[in-house]
């Protein structure tokens, strides 16, 4: 394990990360809030029903990531702005539905998400992320010249750029992503 305490048992990481929800929430124009019982929501529930739904979605998904971003967008809007439940297949129905799922696609996505193949390739993908020394999210993994390169957090952007050898411009209007 990575020795980073987790915010339930460091009461001052999680009055900053709500601190930090408002800010981003600012700065971004993204409406976000603080569920009414965060550490329920983060804690007891979790997340992990939605991210092997998410990853049953990528599992069907063909040409693309267009559904798995909806859906994404849709699960992240329940539990950040709407105060909703992520976690019960109707809760997840709905989500897809508003993401533009077919009644069909999301029958499909449910059954595969408790399928043990969609569990598998959570878990593996789970250690690819550990493997690249990841401690938490948000991590991401840019490849320059055949070799990963880890990062930790939302601040990163202008040193990933760098590193891929591209001018950071700072964050750009999508109309889209306002729209969560």
């Amino acid at each position: 394990m990575t020795g980073n305490k987790s915010p339930d048992l460091v009461p001052n990481k999680f009055k900053y990360m709500i601190k930090d929800l408002q800010r981003l929430s600012e700065y971004f124009g993204v409406p976000m809030q603080e569920p009414s019982d965060p550490f329920e929501v983060i804690f007891i529930k979790g997340s992990l029903s939605a991210m092997r739904f998410v990853t049953a979605v990528q599992e069907r998904e063909q040409g693309g990531d267009k559904q798995v971003e909806q859906v994404s967008r849709e699960l992240c809007r329940r539990i950040w702005t709407e105060d909703k439940d992520i976690t019960e297949p109707a809760s997840l129905t709905e989500a897809a539905m508003k993401a533009g799922l077919s009644e069909r696609d999301i029958k499909e996505a449910l059954k595969l998400s408790t399928s043990k193949e969609i569990k598998d390739k959570l878990k593996s993908t789970t250690q690819d992320a550990l493997d690249y020394g990841s401690f938490g999210f948000p991590m991401l993994v840019c490849h320059v010249n055949g070799k990963p390169e880890m990062f930790f957090g939302s601040d990163r952007f202008e040193l990933m750029a760098h590193c891929i050898g591209e001018k950071w411009h700072g964050p750009q209007p999508d109309k889209s992503a306002a729209k969560m």
